[in-house]
């Protein structure tokens, strides 16, 4: 075929028309083509360098040699190098020995290589300054992610299939068959090198790919069209109830003051790192700085990469990592029952915060009984059950290991960003205690040391100021509606003889009040 054949012209064409419709590239823009050597990187890169300049845009490929099929991987890189060569593309390598990533993250090999491959991409397209990386997904791909998001169970968005951007990875060949891509090669007279592994339905795409569309084709010879097309149709179904599920999640949520009392809650305030989901996003990754020279191969090390998962509720292959939530967030349980979904709109809440379709189901079933106290976790959240409402909040690490001992007067570190600081003072008659929450006056002739900080404790008395009898700490929290999370942090002060001095942020005990006798006083700051 002639090199102006149709073939190559509405190949061209389709990719042009579709870039433009999805706005993926930026003239004067930088970007980075995935190039494996396999027919769908090879079209994607020779498609891309015939409109470059009509697009105003600049290439470099970048090629992942992951080790794992002996002479195929070398020469699959080899045949990148002499393509890029000849097309005067930049090429950057990168050797990964992906058997020993998978042994030290516990992951699939299919996994490691994953999770290598777009770690260096994203540091690739950050160390040269490029916009974007481009990968030679194609239609049929998509039709496989949507089936494969059937097979294991997904909401809407799985049925989208692959979306043409995802952060800084687009997808030009998206609108394209394998069959339109391995023939638009044929009419260029190009070559491409076959990924033996492919051949073989020992993973479950692959069987889907050689086993499950060949059968829905004799159903349908227009199958893949068929899918392909109805996921064009739920994504843009989406756009509208992703507009009425937000109206929905703004109806029963409320979100609550990330300024807590410091006295109530105060090592939650610490600024301390929430631990994340294994979902990590590429943007955390601290690799090594990639170098930039093209054609220089690179050995990155492999504890330095961040794996790449799916959240167990995220479909395959469409798995965007969600910002970690860090805001707690009251869900009012009589507006959630008013919702036209309840169900949906709780697992829109809760999806993202890292908790499975199971743990929602439950949660769901849950709200007519009411288990007050009941506290579900997810990777990075916890859920509360807590009388008409659910309090929801990131993960924390616990803030106090043991009891922190305070022998004597001074300045105590409590975290990084937090301090206790004791002493004495002398009262006169124009002494005036402190009255706000974050510092405590005591009459110190009655206290001993050594003082101990603490959570609170089943069975903890004291007598609240003001008041002549004890009361169970558990009581006087609930009395002031504090929910099940600011009691578990809830803070006190005690004595030598474990007498509570001060509730901290709360109220301090009567027992050690400011009166008229008072001689020296203990003042206890938080600071």
């Amino acid at each position: 075929m002639e090199k102006n054949s149709p073939t190559i012209s509405t190949f061209v064409n389709q990719v042009r028309h579709f870039a433009h419709h999805h706005q993926l590239f930026t003239p004067r823009g930088k970007y980075i083509i995935a190039l494996s050597g396999g027919a769908d990187s090879v079209s994607l890169l020779l498609v891309l360098k015939h409109l470059e300049s009509e697009l105003g845009i600049t290439l470099e490929a970048a090629h992942c040699n992951f080790h794992l099929r002996g002479d195929e991987s070398l020469r699959d890189e080899e045949f990148c190098k002499q393509l890029c060569r000849r097309l005067h593309v930049p090429l950057h390598l990168v050797h990964f020995d992906t058997h020993a990533y998978a042994d030290l993250h516990h992951v699939s090999i299919e996994m490691a290589a994953r999770d290598l491959r777009y770690a260096y991409f994203e540091q690739l397209r950050r160390d040269i300054h490029a916009h974007d990386i481009c990968v030679a997904h194609h239609r049929d791909d998509s039709v496989e992610t949507v089936l494969l998001n059937l097979v294991r169970g997904t909401g809407l968005r799985g049925l989208r299939g692959i979306q043409p951007r995802n952060a800084h990875i687009i997808r030009p060949l998206l609108s394209h068959s394998r069959q339109q891509i391995e023939q638009y090669l044929d009419a260029l007279g190009e070559s491409y090198v076959t990924d033996s592994t492919n051949l073989h339905n020992d993973v479950k795409r692959n069987k889907i790919r050689l086993n499950v569309i060949p059968l829905l084709r004799e159903l349908n010879p227009s199958a893949s069209q068929s899918i392909f097309e109805t996921s064009l149709r739920v994504t843009e179904a989406l756009k509208v109830f992703d507009e009425a599920i937000q109206r929905s999640i703004a109806d029963v949520t409320t979100p609550t003051s990330g300024d807590t009392c410091r006295g109530c809650t105060c090592l939650k305030c610490t600024n301390q790192a929430v631990e994340k989901c294994p979902n990590q996003s590429v943007e955390n990754c601290p690799n090594q700085a990639v170098e930039n020279c093209p054609n220089q191969p690179l050995l990155v090390h492999l504890r330095q990469v961040h794996p790449l998962r799916n959240c167990p509720n995220q479909p395959v292959e469409n798995c965007t990592t969600p910002q970690t939530q860090n805001s707690p967030l009251i869900i009012s349980v009589p507006r959630l029952k008013q919702q036209p979904s309840p169900e949906y709109t709780l697992h829109e809440i809760l999806s993202p915060r890292g908790f499975t379709s199971a743990q929602i189901e439950q949660i769901y079933t849950s709200l007519d009984t009411n288990p007050t106290g009941k506290i579900i976790t997810s990777c990075t959240h916890e859920l509360a059950f807590d009388r008409s409402t659910l309090i929801l909040q990131p993960k924390t690490p616990t803030p106090l290991v043991r009891p922190m001992h305070i022998p004597e007067t001074g300045t105590y570190v409590l975290s990084d960003n937090l301090k206790l600081k004791v002493e004495t003072e002398e009262c006169g008659d124009r002494y005036e205690p402190s009255r706000t929450a974050d510092c405590a006056s005591l009459d110190a002739s009655d206290i001993k040391f050594p003082l101990t900080l603490r959570h609170i404790q089943p069975g903890d008395r004291f007598v609240p100021f003001g008041m002549t009898g004890t009361k169970l700490l558990s009581d006087y929290l609930t009395d002031r509606k504090k929910n099940i999370f600011e009691k578990r942090a809830q803070l006190v002060l005690t004595d030598a003889q474990q007498r509570i001095l001060w509730l901290v942020g709360e109220r301090t005990d009567n027992r050690f009040r400011i009166t008229p006798h008072t001689q020296q006083a203990l003042r206890l700051t938080l600071q």
